[in-house]
């Protein structure tokens, strides 16, 4: 996100290419910027601003220490740990608690919270040092983060390493069939350095020590994949009938062959120009349009689109750190809240579609004026408030 001062300077833009790889079906964005530069100390994505996202995270909580036994001397890892939205839940049940975090803004946060918070990268050397330490995980989550890690073996590496001999690892993970098949390019972005398959995650998982023994689908992001995982050695825990389930389901969709990927650009050129008319229409209408949610899945959106303030004056977020800077490449201004019930914009574009039901609930005031909201992925459409 752009300050002002930085209004003022050149911008860097960098292409945006997805590829597959032939032999393993890992799909991944060509590499242009280092995860340092990504995940820097002013990162501005903290989790517990989502509602529905807390609720998430206490059922996790609730459901992982029901089903593997967790107590007080039980010890939890959770890598990239935010600002302890989740890692809070198994505090608050007096269960001994780490996080992982590399970026300062969002640890600090964390902190402040009571939790203990390494800011570093995770990977193989940082959970060699952790067992040096005498951490051994019976439970490592690792939720939203496997798409963000540049060295995906290296990452998985050391959760083998800093698992307790019977310890389970979990992942979630945005479920690349749901991205193919209900249009979700613009959760492509330089941020996400893969996009995951279960056909993917257990060939990496194999040559890595690590063995998948259950899956769910969940409706975060979109459809998301939660993983449980063990050390190859451990066999505590039998491999569920549901992973093979998704197995075949993976397999009848055709993701081991090139014809799944192949359509996906046309696609995703398709949604941009439904977007674009239905703003242009708009301007031409005279209607004014804003969006919510300053997410980074409405930079690609938008940037893909070339969409500039003249179709969309603003971005509300609630995100105080996110308030009163500017997305990058549109230049557009993000505002606070306030600003919809003082306009009163005719359109309210929820870039973060994801969220839909909670944000239209959470807006609701906008009907007081007939706004109506709308989202643009995985088709358009106008929503009445």
């Amino acid at each position: 996100y752009l300050t002002a001062q930085k209004l003022k300077q050149p911008e860097k833009w960098f292409p945006l290419r997805v590829l597959v790889c032939g032999h393993c079906r890992l799909v991944q964005t060509e590499d242009f910027a280092d995860a340092g530069e990504l995940f820097d100390a002013e990162y501005a994505y903290f989790s517990g601003f989502s509602t529905s996202w807390l609720a998430h995270c206490e059922r996790y909580a609730d459901a992982m220490q029901a089903r593997f036994g967790l107590r007080e001397g039980s010890y939890i890892v959770e890598v990239a740990t935010n600002d302890g939205s989740l890692l809070s839940f198994f505090r608050d049940r007096h269960i001994r608690s780490l996080g992982i975090e590399p970026t300062a803004s969002t640890a600090a946060v964390a902190r402040s919270r009571g939790l203990d918070v390494v800011e570093a990268f995770f990977g193989a050397t940082l959970a060699a040092s952790l067992v040096g330490r005498g951490v051994r995980a019976n439970l490592m989550a690792a939720n939203n983060v496997l798409a963000h890690v540049p060295d995906i073996n290296d990452f998985v590496a050391g959760f083998t390493m800093l698992l307790a001999d019977q310890g389970v690892a979990t992942f979630e993970f945005p479920h690349l069939l749901n991205l193919v098949r209900k249009h979700q390019f613009d959760t492509i972005y330089h941020e996400h350095y893969s996009y995951l398959s279960l056909l993917a995650v257990e060939r990496i998982f194999s040559a890595n020590g690590l063995v998948v023994f259950d899956v769910e689908e969940l409706p975060t992001h979109g459809g998301s994949l939660r993983v449980f995982a063990q050390r190859a050695a451990s066999g505590r825990h039998a491999v569920t009938a549901a992973v093979e389930r998704l197995r075949a389901a993976e397999a009848d969709a055709g993701m081991d062959t090139p014809a799944f990927y192949r359509n996906f650009q046309a696609v995703a050129e398709s949604v941009k120009d439904d977007f674009l008319r239905f703003l242009l229409q708009a301007r031409q209408d005279r209607k004014t349009v804003a969006a919510y949610g300053a997410a980074a899945k409405g930079n690609t959106l938008i940037n893909f689109a070339g969409i500039r303030q003249d179709l969309i004056a603003f971005v509300a977020d609630r995100n105080p750190y996110k308030q009163g800077r500017f997305l990058p490449g549109s230049r557009i201004p993000i505002v606070s809240e306030e600003r919809l019930r003082e306009v009163h914009p005719d359109y309210v574009v929820l870039l973060p579609w994801n969220l839909c039901d909670e944000l239209v609930g959470q807006l609701a005031y906008v009907a007081d004026w007939g706004g109506r909201f709308v989202t643009a992925v995985p088709s358009l459409q106008v929503h009445n408030s």
